[in-house]
């Protein structure tokens, strides 16, 4: 790995000026778990690391009933997954964030670093896409609210613009029921051969979000209103299944088939339905 020049800035605006100045040969640096294995193997190339996890607005972590959850760029999977207000408001946080890799990478993984990785499966993404989250990025010349669904924009790409550093996650209160599904080669360190994530408002508004089928994270969110029984009736069940197949693009690589992707997608889709259709 090439010698390169290390900041830590304490401050928001330090680390702007100098992702600024630097540009496209700076990276910013929060739980490294991407970046350092990438610029290790040399599939990433930079001069410049900014570490962004002495600022303290990059640490937070707070909830209210008016805001919503608001993650700091530098708060890592495992705090994520600690956090009362988390666990007892996002329960499908949770889930996903537990599924990531294992207790010593969640240590140093973070939740807008899953995100701003850009990965089709990012095991984070379908959840937090669900939940209607956005990215709040912060640049010299001020601040910009990312809808997620729009923040995607390839295979390891976002649309982050120079000199822009994404300091936070929003996610609104959320009222309804949510579950994230993933299947993998195994269970640990692995990427997902599938991610599906399913949430239903109690205004009965259905959103999915699928990863590891496309280049970007796929939300499915013009699915109708849900009635209550619509999940337990196997026309309407056939229905969405075959909307969302309508809406992937899976690949065959070393993980898995084309073909068994899109088995899988139907398979979890129809598992997340039930999850979500079934009386409480």
């Amino acid at each position: 790995m090439a010698v390169l020049d290390y900041f830590k800035p304490a401050s928001l605006s330090e680390a702007v000026a100098l992702l600024e100045q630097y540009g496209d040969e700076a990276r910013v640096l929060a739980g490294g778990t991407d970046i350092i294995v990438n610029l290790r193997d040399k599939a990433l190339q930079c001069k410049y690391l900014i570490d962004i996890k002495a600022i303290p607005e990059m640490q937070e972590l707070r909830y209210s009933e008016g805001e919503g959850l608001v993650v700091g760029g530098a708060v890592t999977i495992n705090q994520l997954l600690q956090a009362p207000q988390v666990r007892e408001n996002y329960p499908i946080l949770i889930q996903a964030g537990s599924s990531l890799a294992n207790t010593l990478v969640r240590n140093r993984a973070t939740f807008l670093g899953n995100l701003c990785n850009a990965s089709p499966a990012a095991d984070m993404a379908p959840a937090a896409l669900v939940l209607g989250a956005a990215v709040v990025a912060v640049a010299k010349t001020g601040s910009r609210r990312i809808p997620l669904a729009e923040f995607f924009s390839g295979v390891k790409q976002n649309v982050l613009q120079r000199g822009e550093i994404a300091a936070k996650i929003a996610i609104p209160v959320s009222a309804g029921r949510g579950i994230y599904l993933k299947k993998s080669r195994i269970k640990g360190h692995d990427l997902a051969q599938v991610g599906v994530a399913g949430f239903l408002g109690v205004d009965g508004q259905l959103r999915l979000a699928l990863g590891a089928v496309a280049p970007v994270p796929v939300l499915v969110q013009d699915l109708g209103p849900v009635r209550d029984g619509d999940l337990r009736q196997e026309e309407r069940i056939t229905a969405i299944v075959d909307q969302v197949l309508a809406r992937v693009k899976p690949i065959s690589d070393q993980r898995a088939s084309r073909e068994y992707r899109l088995a899988m997608v139907a398979y979890l889709v129809r598992q997340a339905l039930a999850f979500l259709g079934k009386e409480e």
